[in-house]
């Protein structure tokens, strides 16, 4: 009777266990892990998509729940959270591809991806004062009318801010106008001398007609709402959100690879950085730190995310792919096949 009662209990307990890990809906075998992306604003829709892709293609291939914890900010401050605040990241993604060897090489990773690009427009809503007006020879003298608002993002933070008052001091020489000082100088502590603009550490408005917020995704809100007439953006953040937006000339959107050279006239120090960037074709970055807590599961999210499902899920979002991505570095033989390497 004793051995029987032992054999009924042992039962019993193998039956719940067994129950409670078929009610938790998880394989006993499968590991939960989350990877920490840091990323610039511009990408949020895309990454969200290509990481539900990535927790199926996990759950399927590798036997493993993933999550991900997603943190948005400008690309200069997604960066310095790795070499100045010491936080982990898995993955860090930029508007700026240059900020990768700039900043983090040697000291925290040894390789990069160039992957995707776009261009600045000026975003708008039917509730943007002239809006059946505004055109592409015309967009300076709009924004310069006294009851008219507009925004940019924090030059010393987001690749998008610097960016864009580079499109204004372009400007100057493409119209053979005053375009930088009539909306930057007069309207904040940035400056130039000569095609060069100085963007101190600390950006000052100096009334209520310029706004300007850490990233650029901060605006749409402000744009939406018509508590803001206009902001420059990327392109494909303006589609993602259905905002109407001019195009500008090739000459000053930066996103001609043509123009690379006719850029190259302006550039701007940064006063959080103390770095000097020559205004260029916008090219995107990815790498994965040294230190990243998840390596190799975030060198397979970004061989994914290189592969045909991330060329697919960018397009879809309005923001054209490089083909094939280009490689720097100690380049990791996982993704290799995906990119071409360079230097």
């Amino acid at each position: 009777m004793r051995l029987k009662g032992i054999l009924l209990l042992f039962l019993l307990g193998f039956s719940l266990i067994a129950s409670g890990c078929i009610g938790s809906g998880t394989s006993p075998r499968e590991k939960t892990v989350t990877l920490v992306v840091f990323h610039a604003g511009s990408l949020s829709v895309p990454l969200a998509e290509i990481e539900r892709e990535f927790q199926t293609y996990a759950r399927e291939k590798l036997n493993l729940s993933v999550s991900f914890q997603d943190e948005a900010s400008g690309s200069v401050m997604a960066v310095r959270k790795v070499t100045d605040l010491g936080k982990k990241a898995d993955i860090v993604a930029v508007a700026d591809y240059t900020l990768i060897p700039q900043m983090m090489v040697p000291n925290f990773t040894d390789f990069y991806v160039l992957f995707a690009t776009n261009e600045i427009v000026i975003a708008f809503t039917d509730k943007s004062r002239y809006a059946d007006g505004i055109n592409s020879d015309n967009w300076y003298e709009i924004l310069a009318r006294p009851d008219v608002t507009f925004g940019f993002s924090d030059p010393n933070q987001d690749p998008c801010g610097y960016r864009s008052v580079m499109v204004m001091k372009l400007a100057d020489i493409y119209y053979g106008k005053p375009v930088f000082e009539t909306l930057v100088e007069k309207n904040t502590n940035i400056h130039a001398n000569g095609t060069h603009i100085y963007a101190p550490k600390q950006i000052e408005v100096k009334n209520e007609k310029v706004v300007i917020r850490p990233k650029e995704t901060d605006l749409t809100g402000l744009v939406e709402s018509g508590s803001l007439d206009y902001f420059f953006i990327y392109k494909s953040v303006a589609e993602q959100h259905h905002l109407r937006y001019i195009t500008l000339p090739a000459e000053i959107n930066l996103g001609d690879f043509r123009k690379a050279d006719y850029y190259t006239q302006v550039s701007i120090t940064l006063g959080s950085t103390g770095k000097t960037i020559k205004a260029k074709p916008i090219v995107y970055g990815i790498t994965v730190p040294g230190n990243a807590p998840h390596r190799k599961l975030a060198i397979e999210f970004l061989k994914f995310l290189l592969g045909e499902k991330g060329r697919e899920v960018f397009e879809k979002n309005h923001q054209d792919f490089l083909n094939p991505p280009v490689a720097f570095g100690n380049v990791p033989e996982e993704i290799r096949a995906l990119v071409r390497v360079e230097g």
